[in-house]
């Protein structure tokens, strides 16, 4: 009788573990979910055809094999964020946190190396790069939404002393990163900071003090000649084009010519004389979408432009389905960080923002980029299986 009690008692144990990742599988957000896995396959083709000629007399699929074995990680992460228990993703915050401040603190040592002006990553055995700023991003968002989630019953908004400690912690990583010339990080950082700040419920005026903070901190930045040559080179080109366009302006003048090139359905893959010449620098990662734009034309660019919009609207509302404010905040801040992201590297490429050297989230080359990415989409995921249980 034992044996049989035992082996109904195993049976209902296998059926509800059974049910439970059942459950999970249905519960995710597979339109965001599959735009994503869309971008990251259509980027592999698009980083293949933008650097096989880098390395033609070498391997021509170095830079396609990294980035498929990138992808993966990135979806490995994606699923261990996604299924990890809600509560343990609170627990752990401040683990990420520090681990984060870390990261960031080691581009300072000797491991640490300058790529295009900016000492941003740190160096790793075999050949690998890690770029602690990346990853910087998702310990911000969970940092503020943990303090900024912890309201006393019957409040409405956070008290200002949460507000304030929130800011305080955000911006520790933000000046790290500043520190390292990385301005385009930092200018998706604050992005995050003052979205998450607002979508809290905090008052009106930490919301005014904000902007008018970042505001003064630019022309202060401008006006002390705490930018360095090359950065205020960037972006006296981004006003004024022609000014320099064999100097400063090279690689936006020649994204745009690659682009208005390609027409409506571009060139061909593999065919663009832009692309193929590499005459635009470092399009298998920041100017990933000069690629897109000649080779698959307008109809590709918009097809590229849709998924990411996908995944913002997904993701939107996921933030707005949330079952609590620390949900809410989490999807809210991943939502801007990926947004102005897109709209900054693309924007680039088509001339109405500055060069900040940022990638194109799911599509660009870079490891640390990639994974950053998709711990992103798992956090959404994380937050709508949990506003589903």
């Amino acid at each position: 009788m034992s044996s049989d009690a035992d082996l109904r008692s195993s049976q209902r144990f296998i059926g509800a573990r059974q049910e439970v990742r059942e459950s999970y599988w249905r519960q995710l957000d597979w339109v965001l979910l599959i735009s994503a896995l869309l971008l990251s396959a259509a980027g592999a083709v698009f980083v293949w055809s933008a650097s096989r000629a880098d390395l033609a007399s070498e391997d021509p699929q170095y830079f396609l094999n990294r980035h498929l074995v990138n992808i993966v990680i990135g979806l490995v992460l994606a699923l261990l964020v996604s299924r990890l228990d809600y509560r343990l993703l609170r627990a752990y915050t401040p683990l990420v946190y520090g681990a984060a401040i870390l990261g960031i603190l080691l581009v300072y040592t000797p491991l640490g190396a300058t790529i295009a002006g900016a000492r941003a990553w740190v160096r790793l055995p075999g050949g690998f790069t890690l770029q602690p700023s990346e990853l910087a991003k998702v310990a911000i968002i969970l940092v503020m939404a943990l303090i900024l989630a912890e309201k006393r019953d019957a409040e409405e908004e956070p008290r200002d002393r949460d507000v304030l400690l929130s800011l305080v912690l955000a911006a520790i990583p933000i000046g790290l990163v500043l520190l390292q010339n990385d301005t385009g990080t930092v200018l998706i950082m604050a992005t995050v900071v003052v979205t998450m700040v607002a979508v809290s419920g905090a008052r009106t005026r930490w919301i005014i003090g904000l902007l008018l903070a970042g505001a003064t901190a630019a022309v202060v930045a401008w006006q002390v000649g705490l930018l360095r040559d090359y950065q205020i080179a960037r972006l006296t080109s981004f006003l004024d084009p022609d000014s320099d366009p064999t100097a400063a302006a090279y690689n936006a003048t020649q994204a745009r010519i690659a682009i208005g090139g390609g027409g409506l359905f571009g060139r061909g893959l593999f065919e663009g004389p832009q692309t193929q010449g590499n005459f635009v620098p470092v399009n298998e990662s920041d100017f990933i979408f000069t690629v897109v734009g000649e080779e698959v034309g307008f109809v590709g660019g918009v097809i590229v432009i849709l998924l990411l919009s996908l995944i913002l609207w997904r993701g939107m509302r996921i933030a707005l389905n949330a079952t609590d404010l620390f949900g809410r905040l989490v999807a809210t801040g991943v939502v801007a960080w990926l947004g102005f992201q897109m709209f900054e590297n693309i924007g680039m490429a088509l001339g109405i923002m500055p060069v900040t050297g940022v990638p194109l989230p799911f599509v660009s080359y870079g490891g640390t980029s990639m994974f950053a990415s998709w711990i992103a989409l798992g956090l959404l995921e994380n937050v709508r299986v949990h506003e589903q249980s």
